[in-house]
């Protein structure tokens, strides 16, 4: 395990492979820094599970990613994991610094001109108590119109496995897409419209192309990915713990290394992270089952 802080990686977690479109703004954002990614695919979806049920698994998966890696802070990439057990996390790992993710209710509201804002996510996290005091603190002025999309996360997880073909897999999500955006209501700019459509789980930034086809050009669709990053490198740089851009001679120091691991299919996570970050098969591997306290 490295001793430097600022050479130890950063964890990264899901439910499964939707986390991935947090991986990839991290990457973009902090390309010096080492990566360990798991998609608890083998337990997904948590949108439509307890949170008790979340509260284990992160708790775990986080012990995991500590004792195992040597993580210096750990990305919660999940909604739902975040909105169940990201309080818990931290008080039961306070020397981790943990970042979650949050639909991006505040920049949707702030960048509506109709101030009607749209919002899709788990029922897990649209349901819960964090949810429910972020859309209190920017409804001042906005109209959110929320929609839990059962089956959708769980769609996006399929799409990268097999035998399900792809083009069965693109109709039934295009098909789940179409029915929770129209059960928001009508997107436009008209008055009264929705015009921001907020998307509350990290999965769902891979349907985007889908639901782009839906709502039109001039919906702007808002996902948390930057945001997360940015804040990230800003908790990293106040413990002092970036990756170094140069070594002592100004050198530039190369790309951060990724290293992806699944409970579940080992095939799926491979595909979707060549699908989706351009990285090679083997920077993924499956967690054995029994072979990890997790």
């Amino acid at each position: 395990m490295p001793s430097s802080p600022a050479t130890r990686p950063v964890g990264v977690f899901d439910s499964g492979v939707g986390g991935l479109s947090v991986l990839q703004a991290l990457r973009h954002e902090l390309p010096h820094e080492h990566f360990v990614y798991l998609a608890d695919s083998g337990n997904a979806p948590y949108g439509e599970r307890g949170d008790a049920f979340v509260q284990r698994r992160t708790l775990a998966i986080a012990d995991f990613l500590h004792r195992q890696h040597g993580i210096k802070a750990l990305v919660v990439a999940c909604n739902t994991a975040t909105a169940a057990a990201v309080e818990p996390l931290r008080a039961a790992m306070p020397q981790l610094p943990t970042i979650g993710v949050e639909p991006a209710l505040k920049p949707a509201a702030r960048g509506s001109q109709t101030h009607h804002v749209g919002v899709l996510g788990t029922r897990g996290t649209v349901t819960s108590t964090r949810f429910e005091r972020l859309r209190r603190e920017h409804e001042d002025g906005t109209r959110f119109s929320v929609q839990a999309c059962d089956g959708l996360a769980h769609a996006i997880e399929q799409s990268t496995e097999e035998p399900l073909p792809a083009a069965a897999s693109t109709t039934k999500i295009g098909a789940l897409c179409a029915r929770y955006t129209g059960a928001l209501g009508t997107f436009g700019l008209k008055t009264g419209e929705i015009d921001t459509l907020v998307l509350g789980c990290t999965h769902y930034v891979f349907a985007k192309e889908a639901l782009r086809a839906l709502v039109g050009p001039d919906v702007q669709i808002v996902d948390t990915g930057a945001a997360v990053a940015r804040q990230t490198r800003r908790i990293l740089a106040q413990a002092g713990a970036l990756a170094p851009e140069s070594d002592a001679g100004d050198t530039p120091v190369a790309p951060g290394r990724v290293a992806l691991y699944t409970t579940g299919q080992l095939a799926a996570l491979q595909a979707a992270a060549q699908r989706w970050l351009g990285l090679p098969a083997q920077c993924c591997a499956a967690l054995p089952p029994g072979g990890t306290p997790i």
